[in-house]
């Protein structure tokens, strides 16, 4: 596969890096779970599933992480989907039909980026994170969520390699609101859901709440719901090879 890196300017001039492969027939764009750097196992397999079917592949670092610029803690949900905004806008140039999988995080802008372009065609959406940070401030203790408020920052949680990365209370405020308009336009994308069903990160119960408020919105759109075992990773080899076959079903 023949990777490009480019380099696509944010709105505040700080710079997103990717990696992009060309191809024909369809496009598979990957889009990375929180504090995820764009090149872990699941972004490699793609790509070299893609290259073995002569597709194109894209991955890119959301500003303020990774390889792109800016830093961390200038940046919120609203500017993870304009990076995406932007490296869908420059994909989708070419007419090749998008699939979009996303990861955690990456899962539910994927499914925000499917409301808005007409050229997604699929999903595949692992461990989706809907309203990840406003589901977060709820399940944590009241008086921690006092803390987060008044004093603006928390990290995710007590783990050390989180709290080099704290949280702005914003990012609660931007959850809910997009949370609030997620169904207002409801775009039928054909999708697949794969949750595990040991996750403690993300729980199952999300996805499945997800569904259901779908449905009541669209009783017949096109989502497979697939709760199967494994914790917030699905990374086993078995989790990876069903993520292979979802990838090579025909349209």
């Amino acid at each position: 596969m023949n990777l490009r890196t480019f380099e696509l300017p944010g709105a505040d001039g700080k710079l997103i890096r990717g990696d992009h492969a060309q191809g024909t027939g369809r496009q598979i764009l990957f889009i990375t779970g929180f504090l995820s750097k764009r090149w872990g196992n699941k972004s490699k397999a793609l790509a070299q599933w893609c290259a073995e079917q002569g597709w194109a592949f894209c991955c890119y670092d959301v500003r303020g992480f990774g390889e792109s610029q800016g830093m961390f803690t200038d940046y919120c949900l609203s500017d993870w989907i304009a990076d995406a905004r932007s490296v869908i806008s420059i994909i989708t140039k070419s007419p090749e039909p998008l699939t979009i999988v996303g990861n955690s995080l990456g899962g539910w802008i994927a499914w925000l980026m499917a409301q808005e372009y007409a050229q997604v065609e699929r999903l595949m959406l692992i461990a989706p994170a809907f309203n990840m940070m406003g589901v977060r401030a709820k399940t944590i203790t009241p008086e921690r969520r006092h803390d987060w408020h008044s004093a603006g920052w928390m990290p995710w949680d007590d783990d050390p390699l989180h709290r080099a990365w704290p949280l702005s209370w914003k990012w609660v405020e931007e959850s809910e609101t997009y949370w609030a308009s997620s169904f207002d336009h409801v775009r039928r994308v054909k999708t697949v859901i794969l949750h595990g069903t040991e996750d403690t990160v993300i729980l199952p119960q999300g996805s499945r709440e997800f569904v259901n408020l779908l449905q009541r919105h669209d009783r017949s759109y096109p989502i497979d719901l697939r709760l199967i075992p494994g914790d917030h990773r699905l990374s086993a080899p078995e989790h990876m090879e069903t993520l292979r076959q979802l990838l090579l079903q025909p349209a």
